[in-house]
């Protein structure tokens, strides 16, 4: 997948695109709904599917205050575009100045002269331009106007009870409570959370089980606090290495049985394996199910006791997966 850092970048010979719009921050099942529409409908016009996103998010440009906490980083967003089978993503940096754009000039820039777009695909509450003042219904004109064709498609889901969005907003609370099984269920996968381990207390090695500390250069949501079962990943290792993808209990929050960790941490013990040296790695914790919230211990045994029942609780949790 060609990955383009702005319009200005695209090749002119990119030709004829069949093209969408959206932050796509999760890259979620509603999403990927607009995503296949996307590549399904490119496939049968023999053209290119490009997908047109922002960095950083507008409402941190323009609200910082109210700005919504990134779900998936960059990066972990774009191999999951990539994985939804586009075959370019243009990522336009997001500027008070280009928030001025006034509807009609953001879709004749975009999609008309840069794409060539001959099908825009658009989720049904897509927003664009000055004010966030287009939406589908000005998408529709401009396509009768420029000659392209807008298909929406809507993103509905099966959540819970009845039928609710699959919507970024329903993720991050639900990654906020530690609900990893309905974060699960809007993305049809585990939520994930990335950094490059560093030293920490160590604390976990004393107490018989040494975590991987992720660092503050950490990208996407961090849960609820609490202990987790899941997964650590090392994506610089091949697929074929069976210590890519290896079985965890995973720690977040502040510890409160020990006074001297201020800042919350998320560090992940991978089951079994004392023997890794995983320091200065950038690795991917996968959060597949919360075991409990944190609580404080009156001694070390009670707090190892505990993280023993964990482990065997996390054990058991991931030879289902």
């Amino acid at each position: 997948m060609h990955r383009w850092t702005s319009l200005e970048d695209l090749p002119g010979d990119l030709g004829p695109t069949v093209a969408t719009l959206g932050n796509f921050d999760g890259v979620h099942l509603g999403h990927r709904a607009v995503l296949r529409t996307v590549t399904d409908l490119a496939r049968e016009r023999a053209l290119p599917a490009v997908a047109v996103t922002f960095d950083p998010h507008p409402v941190a440009v323009l609200h910082p205050e109210r700005a919504p906490k990134e779900i998936a980083g960059l990066e972990h967003r774009l191999d999951l575009l990539e994985q939804a089978g586009l075959d370019g993503v243009v990522v336009i940096e997001f500027t008070r100045e280009y928030a001025l754009l006034p509807p009609e000039d953001f879709v004749v820039q975009t999609f008309v002269e840069a794409l060539r777009a001959q099908a825009v695909v658009v989720g049904q509450d897509t927003r664009f331009g000055l004010h966030n003042s287009g939406d589908v219904g000005t998408m529709r004109q401009l396509g009768q106007v420029h000659g392209f064709d807008v298909v929406v498609q809507h993103t509905a889901g099966a959540l819970d009870h009845g039928q609710r969005t699959w919507s970024s907003t329903a993720l991050r609370q639900a990654i906020a409570d530690g609900d990893m099984g309905l974060a699960l269920r809007i993305l049809d996968r585990p939520h994930r959370v990335s950094g490059t381990v560093v030293h920490g207390h160590h604390r976990g090695r004393e107490l018989g089980y040494p975590t991987a500390n992720l660092g503050p250069d950490r990208v996407g949501m961090v849960p609820a606090d609490g202990v987790y079962a899941g997964w650590l990943e090392r994506p610089g290792r091949s697929v074929e290495d069976p210590d890519r993808r290896l079985p965890a209990a995973i720690s977040v929050g502040t510890n409160p049985t020990f006074d001297d960790v201020a800042e919350r941490t998320v560090e992940a013990y991978v089951l079994d394996r004392t023997d890794l040296d995983l320091y200065g790695e950038q690795v991917a914790v996968d959060f597949v199910e919360r075991l409990r919230g944190n609580v404080r211990f009156d001694s070390v045994e009670e707090l190892t006791d505990q993280m023993r029942r964990d482990v065997d609780r996390s054990r058991a949790l991931l030879a289902r997966d």
